[in-house]
């Protein structure tokens, strides 16, 4: 994401507590705008731009105002850490609209060794709340989406049907480049391609997702407690998680 957004000229920059230097936050207004046959935030009227140079079109009303909420958000400083989908938004405009197949290929490395098809070994309340819970998922992911994955219990690798990860692919390949890059950065979160895409289908919500990815942290957790740290990872996770929900759901 460039600094100033393409507004034209050197941005005034201030020093943040970390000593990092940010572009002051030069535009009084932002609206949602129709342009280049979609749709993007407008910052005084005018659209953002990509690092790449690009303008900040994409295809979706609805994720138009969800970064225009990120630009809005922006007070006295631009802070882009602070701005989790327009970063985004410009990774897909500047890299993976070009690169589609490469992350398509990706989401299906990671159907190959699905966190849903490797069951604990031990305790066996575990065993019982992962096949309740995982179970019906690669049902669902069978039935729905013709993808068969083994599943099995313990870390060793299996392999897993040719058929099966193509058709990962094939389904990645049919999204347009945004929905694919929400896809593929909820299948890395997550570490289920089937998880993700039952999100991306609006069987899951991206709560119900996270949840039944950490089934085994949460065991875990219960058991021996969590500390802050680990705590504020998770959360940190989370909310990320609810961020790519809300940027699948604005394209759905």
């Amino acid at each position: 994401m460039s600094d100033q957004a393409g507004a034209g000229g050197g941005p005034d920059v201030r020093a943040k507590g970390d000593g990092v230097q940010r572009p002051r936050r030069f535009y009084k207004t932002v609206s949602i705008g129709e342009i280049d046959g979609g749709f993007a935030p407008l910052l005084d009227g005018r659209a953002p731009k990509t690092p790449a140079g690009a303008r900040l079109v994409v295809p979706a009303a609805a994720l138009a105002g969800l970064l225009a909420r990120e630009w809005d958000a922006q007070r006295e400083v631009i802070d882009p850490t602070r701005m989790p989908l327009t970063r985004l938004a410009a990774t897909t405009i500047d890299h993976v609209a070009a690169a589609r197949a490469p992350v398509a290929e990706e989401i299906s490395r990671y159907a190959g060794s699905d966190l849903l098809c490797y069951f604990a070994e031990a305790p066996d309340s575990l065993v019982a709340e992962q096949a309740e819970r995982w179970g019906p998922w690669l049902d669902w992911a069978e039935r729905e989406l013709g993808v068969r994955l083994e599943r099995g219990r313990g870390i060793q690798h299996r392999a897993q049907p040719e058929a099966s990860l193509a058709r990962v692919r094939a389904l990645a390949l049919e999204l347009d480049a945004f929905s694919l890059t929400g896809l593929a950065d909820l299948t890395s979160l997550l570490g289920s391609a089937v998880l993700a895409l039952a999100v991306q289908r609006r069987a899951l919500t991206a709560g119900e997702a996270f949840a039944l990815s950490r089934l085994d942290e949460a065991f875990q957790e219960a058991r021996w407690g969590v500390d802050d740290e680990a705590l504020a990872r998770t959360e940190g996770r989370r909310a990320h998680a609810d961020l790519l929900g809300q940027w699948l759901a604005a394209l759905a």
